[in-house]
């Protein structure tokens, strides 16, 4: 016989590619399926007895080859009460005849002994019995034994297998080492159709696209090649004879042999295709819920129209599209309630904000181009009017070519307005727009509709809240006998660039009787609409007050009353219910406001201050640092229940007085200590132009300012000359009144005014006869002469002159009427020691005409 070559050492087994016929050796382990089964094997001779024991019959039965052979096998493994039938059944085996059947058996214990060891152990074998001859012809047999046990243990996990395979509902394929199906399962063959048994031979070249089957191709490799198995591997391609993209998840793992040795590559996949779009369908709600999250958050932080614009283009780009624009109504921007065209979309727009995620891509796809700022319109059949006249969102067909492929545009609706249009795209590459795109981009659009709504409303209101505010300022530059006067006013946006609501902030400059001037710095706590009516409100007030003459502080409490009325529901009335129950009061029904007010005097350069819970002034005497006056704060006008404090400063020629609201020194980044010391510090060369000290101030102090309102009113003493005074005593006897003319008249002739003194000397002895009548005490003369010729005269009584009509028949009672008729202006005040009455010429060549004594006395008749 010539020696087979071997084709396999070591532990590798056969070839699969070998032919048949071609002899392995195989060194162990062994790979065969008696390794399972455990086959045992021995011969019987012609005398009934064993003459040959295997080793696998000593491993199965347990009984050494030196017990076995000899024995007869009936009497040695078979039960008594059955070996009448085995010898039976022995006979006819050596007779040449086949058999196969369960045999139980016992087999002996050899540790064990005696009857014990007789009993052994018991079984159940599957022998087969076939017939042989010796070499001396004659009759033999030779018996394979099996386990039972072993053989159903192979048959159920044969029959699991099987169910296993068949019945999955998974498709269950087995991959041989070639990368061919070697077996499909019903499942598998359902989706590609056929029987299990076509799809045998087939690769995954059959089922995939080319890039997609090399790719799979390539991970069978790994996995056979390494053992690594691979979990969830997502797989795509398309189920005969349909066109929709199908996904499946697919497990695969290296499947072995009993040695060990690799057989294949078990595929068991499952259709994620629904489960796939679920969850492509819940990441899609889910962004889109984090983006109306970010446009709750990131909308609507501005009261700036273009800022709010852009805020929506912020969120959207690139989040949910590549190319935003946003188109507002240029007749809402200016201020109108329906522009014309706003109802069937032809009404002009502006683009007010723009946003691209492609570097230097402009928006386009209905073949415009707007840049950022210009104004234009829809054409009126283009799908961007119809949207604008339906208020529903259209989808804009894009341009051959373009770079843009799927647009919507989108009306932005508020308050079932119409304010203007946002267009959203998706360049080429990018997913179109699907109805939830669509329903997300309604949903942006009407919260960003709704807050550049309240913009455009804020705006507005901004607006006429300014005006009324600029309105209750003084106009211009203001005059004031004895003071040099410049002033500043900057709303809250004007000095940060940032839209802020108005405030409450103001100041003004009233002329009082002899020369005198009124100087007052307010502040209404609040912003808005209301705070800027309340200022307005306690402006008019303070000018009222101011004409009555009274004292400063006196002026200060009719103010807290009035103050405490603007925002009660009662009015005044329960404003002054309120001041007789201070601590009653309710101060959520009232509008709380500083205010600093002050009288100065130009002929004795005094100044009487009054303050309520406002800043104290700033005074800087030539050559001296600037400095706070020590002027008693009170409380702020509202709260009510405390008398105010007077404080009466001398003020150097030449000095400068400083009055300001907090928005000057106070910031939400600087405290107020620090903005005051600020301020003092830049009145540091009092002696420039005023305007030009205010603008040093605003300048220094720019980085104090947060978004409060400015208001800065600076005043320089240039006092009355003495010159321009004449000041007497005139005893209380008829006589004075001849003295009075005659001091006038010389006045008046040294000053070069010869054409007022007639007026004056008819006037003088009309005031000056009134004191010696109705008065009391010694009577004062004094003429001031500045802008305007002003005559007063004391005396100690404390009743004010009223005027009457005479009747015709009456010698007196026309005096007044003969004051009121000849002068500019004339009054009466309360002083310190009684009072003091005045009136008031227009200097020569003044527009006004003055009328001629003698007409106004027959006018009187």
């Amino acid at each position: 016989m010539s020696e087979i070559p071997a084709r396999a050492t070591g532990s590798e087994g056969p070839s699969d590619g070998a032919p048949f016929g071609d002899a392995v050796w195989q060194s162990s382990p062994p790979g065969s399926i008696y390794d399972y089964i455990k086959v045992a094997s021995f011969s019987i001779g012609a005398d009934g007895l064993v003459d040959q024991w295997s080793l696998r019959a000593e491993q199965l039965l347990g009984i050494p080859a030196e017990h076995a052979v000899g024995t007869d096998p009936i009497e040695a493994f078979i039960d008594p009460d059955l070996r009448e039938r085995g010898q039976r059944k022995m006979a006819e085996i050596l007779d040449g005849r086949e058999w196969t059947g369960v045999v139980p058996f016992r087999v002996p214990d050899p540790a064990a002994g005696g009857a014990q060891r007789a009993r052994g152990q018991r079984g159940l074998a599957e022998v087969y019995v076939m017939p042989t001859r010796t070499e001396d012809g004659e009759k033999a047999a030779v018996c394979i034994v099996v386990d039972v046990r072993v053989l159903r243990s192979i048959e159920t996990d044969l029959a699991a297998s099987q169910a296993i395979f068949g019945q999955s509902p998974f498709g269950f394929l087995l991959i041989d080492p070639d990368l061919r199906v070697r077996r499909a399962n019903q499942r598998f063959a359902s989706v590609f159709g056929g029987t299990p048994d076509d799809h045998r031979g087939k690769g995954v070249h059959d089922y995939l696209p080319r890039a997609e089957a090399d790719r799979v191709s390539a991970t069978l490799r790994r996995v056979l090649e390494t053992g690594d198995s691979i979990t969830d591997m997502h797989v795509t391609g398309f189920a005969p004879g349909s066109d929709e993209r199908r996904h499946w998840s697919v497990n695969l793992y290296r499947v072995h042999s009993g040695s060990g040795r690799p057989i294949g590559i078990s595929w068991l996949g499952t259709d994620i295709t629904a489960r796939r779009e679920a969850a492509r369908e819940a990441a899609a709600a889910r962004r889109n819920l984090a983006l109306l999250n970010e446009a709750g958050a990131r909308i609507g932080n501005s009261l700036d129209l273009e800022t709010t614009a852009r805020e929506l283009l912020d969120v959207v780009v690139p989040g949910f599209c590549d190319l935003a624009t946003v188109d507002l109504y240029q007749g809402l921007l200016m201020g109108d309630e329906t522009p014309p065209g706003l109802a069937d979309g032809s009404a002009e727009l502006r683009r007010v904000a723009f946003s691209s995620a492609v570097s230097d891509a402009p928006f386009h796809g209905t073949g415009e181009q707007v840049e950022l700022g210009a104004v234009h319109h829809y054409g009126f059949n283009s799908p961007c009017a119809d949207a604008l006249r339906t208020a529903r969102p259209r989808i804009v067909p894009a341009e051959d070519g373009g770079l843009v492929q799927s647009t919507l545009a989108v009306p932005m609706v508020a308050h079932d307005t119409v304010v203007g249009l946002a267009r959203f795209a998706r360049t080429k590459g990018s997913e179109p727009f699907g109805d939830r795109d669509r329903d997300l981009a309604v949903e942006l659009a009407a919260r960003a509709a709704v807050c550049i709504d309240n913009a455009r409303l804020y705006r507005r209101e901004h607006e006429r809240a300014l005006i009324l505010q600029r309105s209750l300022l003084p106009p211009g530059d203001p005059e004031a006998s004895g003071l040099d006067i410049a002033c500043r006013y900057l709303p809250g946006n004007a000095a940060t660039g940032r839209p802020s609501e108005v405030g409450g902030d103001w100041f003004d400059v009233i002329e009082l009787p002899g020369h005198r001037t009124a100087l007052v710095v307010g502040d209404v706590m609040g912003r808005g609409l209301r705070a800027a009516v309340a200022m307005g409100e306690l402006r008019t007030a303070v000018r009222t007050l101011a004409q009555l003459d009274i004292e400063p502080a006196e002026v200060l409490s009719q103010l807290d009353e009035i103050a405490r009325g603007l925002g009660a529901p009662g009015g005044v009335q329960q404003a002054t219910r309120a001041a007789r129950r201070p601590r009653e009061a309710d101060l959520s029904e009232v509008y709380l406001a500083t205010c600093v007010y002050a009288v100065y005097d130009s002929v004795t350069r005094r100044c009487t201050f009054a303050n309520a819970g406002h800043l104290p002034p700033v005074l800087v005497e030539p050559g001296e640092s600037a400095l706070m006056l020590d002027v008693p704060p009170g409380l702020p006008l509202g709260v009510g229940g405390e008398p105010f404090e007077e404080v009466e400063v001398e003020l150097p020629e030449g000095s400068l007085l400083a009055l300001y609201t907090d928005g000057l020194v106070e910031s939400r980044d600087h405290p107020l200590d620090e903005g005051l010391q600020a301020f003092v510090g830049a009145l540091t060369d009092p002696a420039r132009p005023l305007e030009d000290v205010c603008d040093q101030v605003l300048n220094t102090l720019d980085s104090h300012h947060g978004e409060d309102d400015i208001a800065l009113l600076m005043a320089r003493v240039q006092g009355l000359p003495s010159e321009s005074v004449g000041d007497w005593s005139l005893p209380r006897e008829p006589r004075s009144v001849g003295r009075a003319r005659e001091l006038a008249r010389a006045k008046l002739l040294d000053w070069d005014m010869e054409s007022l003194v007639d007026t004056t000397e008819l006037l003088v002895s009309e005031l000056v006869t009134n004191a010696l009548r109705y008065g009391e005490g010694e009577i004062r003369l004094r003429l001031l002469l500045d802008r305007t010729l002003v005559c007063e005269v004391w005396d100690s009584g404390l009743v004010q002159p009223r005027r009457r009509r005479a009747r015709d028949t009456d010698e007196g009672g026309r005096g007044l009427q003969l004051v009121g008729l000849l002068s500019a202006a004339w009054g009466s005040r309360r002083t310190p020691r009684g009072k003091t009455v005045w009136f008031e010429l227009p200097l020569p060549g003044a527009d006004t005409q003055l009328t001629d004594p003698a007409e106004a006395l027959l006018s009187l008749f």
